[in-house]
């Protein structure tokens, strides 16, 4: 019901099988975390994670803010755009976000191997969309995505047509900026899809933060940015976010567990 300070939907969990209600919940933290972190825009954007063995994807209803978002308020949707599961929303009848379908369904039906598409529109990042410059390896953090892939803008991403350049142009790359528009991550999993956008957002900050101070910056040779670039390749590592996100659900319960209802 709706009490006026928390908007309580019911539970979804006995509708879908254990992986999925899994996925839920970390896709439910992962969008706590894009709030937590001055990464979300009101109702704007959206995050979205793969159903385990199923051609569908589960993505925010358009709507509620990130920090109201649960396990059971997530919209369960084909490559199709057709509402599989949809939750029982109080006095309201919310529904997904065209462009958002458009974005997250073209990357999710062409790319098996990932699992997690997430979009933004932060300050920064729709900043550094508007240099011609695009993101400068001018910083350690920086580097790791010194070969991002770019997509120029072509008005609202409103038209299926858009589909099929937003792939080719995010190629093999776990991050692409969306030239005058925003930020966008990919991963195998949640945690990396996430740990992604973080990063690349504290990029985008530094960059516009060192770039206000009107006073030339230091230049890394290319050999040491592309041996730093290449230190941050998935070969050389761990998992980006694996590490991280056990603590990072410890801090989402102490702050407010919710997102796992």
């Amino acid at each position: 019901m709706l009490d006026g300070t928390e908007y309580r939907i019911p539970s979804l969990r006995h509708k879908v099988s254990p992986e999925e209600w899994q996925a839920r919940i970390d896709l439910a933290a992962c969008y706590r975390l894009v709030d937590l972190y001055h990464m979300s825009d009101l109702i704007a954007n959206h995050v979205s994670v793969r159903v385990p063995g199923e051609d569908a994807f589960l993505i925010n209803a358009y709507g509620l803010l990130y920090e109201e978002i649960t396990a059971s308020s997530l919209m369960k949707v084909d490559y199709d755009g057709n509402i599989l599961l949809k939750p029982d929303f109080p006095d309201q009848d919310y529904g997904v976000n065209r462009a958002g379908f458009v974005i997250h369904s073209a990357v999710h039906k062409a790319r098996h191997d990932l699992a997690c598409v997430a979009h933004t529109h932060t300050w920064a990042g729709m900043a550094v969309s508007t240099l011609e410059c695009g993101l400068l390896p001018n910083t350690q953090t920086s580097m790791r995505f010194a070969k991002i892939s770019y997509h120029d803008f072509n008005g609202v991403v409103l038209d299926l047509s858009e589909q099929e350049r937003l792939v080719r142009d995010l190629g093999d790359n776990n991050a692409m900026i969306l030239r005058n528009h925003g930020l966008l991550t990919v991963g195998t999993t949640i945690p990396e899809a996430f740990n992604a956008l973080h990063r690349l957002e504290l990029s985008c900050k530094t960059q516009i933060a060192a770039m206000s101070c009107n006073t030339p910056m230091v230049k890394v040779a290319d050999d040491i940015v592309e041996k730093t670039y290449m230190n941050y390749q998935p070969q050389v590592r761990r998992p980006f976010g694996l590490l991280d996100w056990p603590a990072l659900l410890r801090k989402l319960d102490r702050i407010d567990p919710s997102y796992r209802t």
